[in-house]
């Protein structure tokens, strides 16, 4: 039997393998994309090498920037005929890692799917390219008094690719719904480079929804290019209320009081004393530094309806113990009170050299209790947390402050959010709102779900991705994962996230 080899010659070893098989990779598809579409020098690939979870980082063979449909079936079928896996990508906003390269594979950037093919006024339609920002959706829509409700803080920059990955939702998802509820039809490619659509024009279609399948399915099921979307009409007003509370427990009671009173806001979201000071001192919103909490709850529609609501609203606040309530009078104000809100990560940006954005969800009337429960973490694991609540559904944005440069603090940041995570598990929530699980949140998942659960999500992945090429290695964690993680078992402060992930 053959002597092991020393480990300088196996990392040698490793090394010629993997650019043997880069060479292979790079030959297979320059014949299928312009010279100007294809890079795999280091240098050049670095700038995909995570996504907007940057503690964990690797860069792919090659990247593909196709320009149209037809390259992006050929760079499929050239990857599938060779067995290399690929990872799609939009603008890399994404928070937990589901465009992170695979170091054997390529990554398909698809940023230059750029264009809006379609606006519909009479049937509230767009049809634009995966790689379209979100906003600008509602930008081309606005002539006719239309818009695309979901609205992700990132909307300036996400895609609405990235956006059907994730089943996106943001501050006004709690009325007008998530990615998946204002998504009429999906357009792709499967693994091996075959067009697919999911969905259609009509109010129903044929067969299986599978279109609820794919949208959240975070490039593992079918690579997105073209998408329909649904339009709204403009509301004719809106005004938002900016409450405030001295105690955590009044504010996540006064959420569920809210929802109790048989009111929809447009918008209903809650920050903490942490969150308001580092936004105030950004954006200059005029939040109350003295609150414990605040609440801002939207309402739009007719004047009257607006007015109506506003009062409801304003009622159940009072009675729900606000210290404070102020009104937006004017759609200045109104942008005033959102600014916060919608700066809440960049403002953590200026005040931490990193953070980790985690993304559980938790019945409302836990919200209290969650945010008790991290104020004993941040004690536990030394680090400071600030938290933006999308309130209205539970979905809870904490933002674990540390330094990535410092390995000690990035691994007490790994078991501060994996207790946060499955805290919320623990209390009847869930491991992910709208993030998605990516690489992140893989050993959640093992305490989320059963064994027989796992197998059946991964049932779903070989069903539409026989040879498993489309983005894996991510979402669905194997037995073995689960096994070495705690057999599925709830164990706060006792496991090792992410130890077989690329660091800073």
């Amino acid at each position: 039997m053959n002597a092991p080899l020393p480990t300088a010659q196996q990392a040698e070893l490793a090394r010629r393998q993997l650019a043997e098989r880069q060479a292979q990779v790079v030959q297979a598809l320059k014949g299928r994309l312009p010279a100007h579409a294809l890079i795999w020098h280091a240098e050049d690939t670095i700038p995909y090498e995570c996504d907007g979870l940057t503690a964990y980082r690797q860069r792919p063979l090659a990247v593909a920037l196709p320009e149209n449909e037809a390259q992006v079936a050929a760079v499929l079928q050239a990857c599938h005929a060779i067995g290399v896996p690929v990872v799609a990508r939009g603008a890399g906003t994404g928070l937990s890692g589901g465009a992170m390269p695979n170091p054997e594979g390529v990554t398909l950037s698809l940023a230059k799917f750029n264009r809006i093919l379609k606006i519909d006024p009479v049937a509230r339609t767009a049809v634009v390219q995966c790689g379209v920002r979100n906003l600008a959706i509602s930008e081309a829509a606005a002539p006719f008094n239309l818009y695309y409700a979901p609205d992700p803080s990132s909307q300036i920059a996400c895609t609405i690719g990235g956006n059907v990955a994730e089943n996106s939702g943001g501050v006004h998802c709690l009325k007008y719904g998530l990615t998946l509820h204002n998504v009429l039809k999906v357009r792709g490619f499967t693994a091996e480079g075959e067009a697919v659509e999911f969905g259609g024009e009509a109010l129903d279609a044929p067969g299986l929804d599978l279109l609820a399948l794919v949208v959240g399915s975070e490039g593992m099921l079918a690579v997105t290019t073209e998408v329909t979307v649904k339009l709204v009409p403009k509301p004719q007003i809106a005004r938002c209320i900016m409450a405030s509370f001295d105690d955590v427990r009044k504010a996540g009671d006064a959420v569920a009081a809210v929802i109790a009173a048989g009111i929809i806001p447009a918008g209903l979201e809650m920050m903490d004393k942490p969150m308001t000071a580092a936004v105030e001192d950004f954006v200059h919103a005029g939040y109350d530094l003295e609150a414990a909490a605040i609440l801002l709850c939207e309402s739009d529609g007719t004047l009257e309806e607006v007015e109506e609501e506003i009062g409801r609203m304003t009622e159940v606040l009072q009675r729900a113990g606000a210290t404070a309530i102020a009104c937006s009078e004017n759609e200045e104000e109104r942008l005033r009170f959102w600014s916060g809100r919608k700066n809440a990560f960049p403002a953590s940006g200026r005040i931490s050299p990193d953070y980790m954005c985690l993304d559980s969800t938790i019945p409302r009337k836990r919200l209290a209790d969650i945010l008790l429960a991290i104020q004993q973490m941040e004690g536990k694991y030394g680090l400071r947390c600030c938290n933006v609540f999308h309130a209205g559904d539970g979905n809870l944005h904490p933002l674990v402050l540390f330094d990535a440069n410092d390995p000690d603090e990035l691994h007490r940041c790994e078991l501060f959010g994996a207790d946060i995570l499955e805290t919320s598990v623990a209390m009847g929530g869930t491991v992910s709102g709208e993030h998605g699980v990516g690489v992140e949140k893989l050993n959640s998942m093992c305490v989320q779900f059963t064994a027989e659960e796992n197998a059946q999500m991964f049932g779903v992945k070989r069903a539409f991705d026989p040879a498993g090429l489309l983005n894996p290695g991510k979402v669905i964690p194997t037995l073995q994962r689960c096994a070495e993680y705690g057999k599925q078992v709830f164990r706060a402060g006792q496991v090792q996230p992410f130890a077989d992930l690329p660091r800073f």
